[in-house]
């Protein structure tokens, strides 16, 4: 209960947020920069100071982690702090420009932390356009000071957002498949971390010798639903985030796996694999009945919800080779989506519903996709040796995968829709079959 309790205060602990009045009137935000091919990054400082209740350099720690959110992104250029001229610049007060300017800050962010009398840590923090001398921004978040990272991420979430004009995804968070051991008998842990690699830990499963395989967040990110395989079965099970609970998903016969719930959290769809043919189920998780949306002796897998609900993305082999489908949530109309050379499968609808990412293997390589929800416009972002099990960033501009070299462990990295942005996600050991929550509320 130690470690369960650790996660949900990172994953529950309050939050506040209220707005300071601005100096000034805000400019119109940048809306538009992030879909253009060829961007240079927007030089920032980002200048938080104060400290903890131990006196301890928290502010520095916070720029840190709001600095490494915004590089990651690949459309902001933080300034070394070791530049800066003006150095602990009061929030209370309009920064020197010129100062700034001498550096070629284009923005600048400044702010202070403190422990209030409450034990509350509280950030204040501001954003300036340093050409037009204009306040953008003016925010004050508070938390239980041992969420200090969380706040760090929403400062970061709401500078991206002021400055691109699309959602933030930095307050989010990644369950994915622990792997260690030899390749031929590979230890696989449900783990959790935050988006950024940092506070990873193992999530208990059910079961002795469990290997965990295609977790999946809930549209809540209070619950989880994952693969548990023994020697002798394959079961899904949900995991509750807030609860520790977590409980088999019904009696099925076969082996059950890929499970995806629905938009609205209301259902699970899944592969159940008897008898020679592996068919898509659907759940409802309330009166736990099943609906059985394909047939025949072929092998149809890795359903995915459209954003409204109304429409599954799915792999099949029966028109000989793996392709991408579409059918009806309530099964029928099925028609395949993918035709170009090679093999797709692990389909995934962005959150916005007009994409779908893909794994396309062809050639001896794996690359990852992405095309129109109706299929047709694909293009390919990355491309290796082994990559493949795409998640969406909560707000459709990013995509995390798994990469294996030959002869190597799997690790966590992600790429920016247009392939422009793609690095590693930090975690010490192998990592596989990411996906990525949605914001945390």
């Amino acid at each position: 209960m130690k470690l369960m309790n650790k996660i949900l205060a990172a994953v529950t602990g309050a939050l506040m947020l209220v707005c300071i009045p601005a100096f000034a009137h805000a400019q119109d935000e940048l809306t538009g920069t992030v879909d253009q091919g060829n961007i240079q990054p927007l030089p920032i400082a980002i200048a938080i100071g104060g400290n903890d209740a131990s006196g301890g350099d928290l502010g520095n720690k916070i720029s840190k982690v709001v600095m490494n959110d915004l590089e990651s992104s690949g459309y902001f250029a933080p300034i070394n702090p070791a530049a800066f001229i003006q150095q602990n610049p009061d929030v209370a007060v309009q920064p020197e420009f010129a100062a700034w300017k001498t550096i070629n800050a284009q923005y600048l962010s400044n702010g202070r932390a403190f422990v209030d009398s409450d034990g509350r840590l509280q950030v204040d923090f501001r954003l300036w356009d340093i050409f037009s001398q204009n306040q953008l921004l003016g925010q004050s978040l508070t938390a239980t000071p041992e969420n200090w990272r969380r706040i760090a991420h929403k400062i970061a979430d709401a500078i991206y957002e002021k400055l691109t004009g699309q959602e933030g995804y930095f307050d989010t968070r990644i369950v994915f498949v622990a792997e260690s051991g030899y390749k031929t008998a590979r230890i696989k842990h449900l783990a959790i971390m935050d988006q950024d690699g940092a506070n990873p830990s193992y999530l208990p499963v059910a079961g002795n010798n469990t290997k965990v395989m295609t977790p999946r967040f809930s549209a809540d990110s209070q619950e989880i639903a994952y693969m548990a395989l023994t020697a002798d079965s394959a079961r899904i099970y949900i995991y509750n985030l807030e609860t520790g609970r977590q409980e088999a998903v019904g009696q099925i016969k076969g082996m059950a796996f890929a499970p995806r719930f629905s938009p609205d959290g209301s259902k699970l769809a899944f592969s159940v694999s008897q008898g020679g043919a592996t068919n898509i189920y659907v759940m409802d998780l309330r009166t736990r009945s099943m609906t059985k949306l394909t047939s025949g002796g072929f092998i149809n897998t890795s359903p995915s919800f459209s954003a409204d609900g109304g429409t599954i993305a799915f792999t099949s082999d029966r028109g000989g080779s793996p392709q991408i489908y579409l059918m009806n949530a309530s099964g029928g109309n099925v028609r395949r989506i993918t035709f170009g050379g090679g093999s797709y499968s692990t389909p995934v609808f962005s959150p916005k519903g007009d994409q779908i990412a893909f794994t396309k293997q062809s050639g001896g390589r794996f690359s990852i996709g992405v095309m129109d929800a109706g299929g047709g416009n694909a293009k390919l972002l990355t491309s290796s040796y082994l990559e493949e099990g795409p998640t969406w960033a909560p707000n459709g501009r990013y995509i995390m995968f798994f990469r294996e070299s030959q002869g190597g462990n799997p690790s966590l990295w992600m790429v920016e829709v247009t392939g422009r942005v793609e690095r590693a996600v930090p975690y010490p050991g192998g990592a596989s079959d990411p996906a990525w929550s949605p914001r945390l509320k």
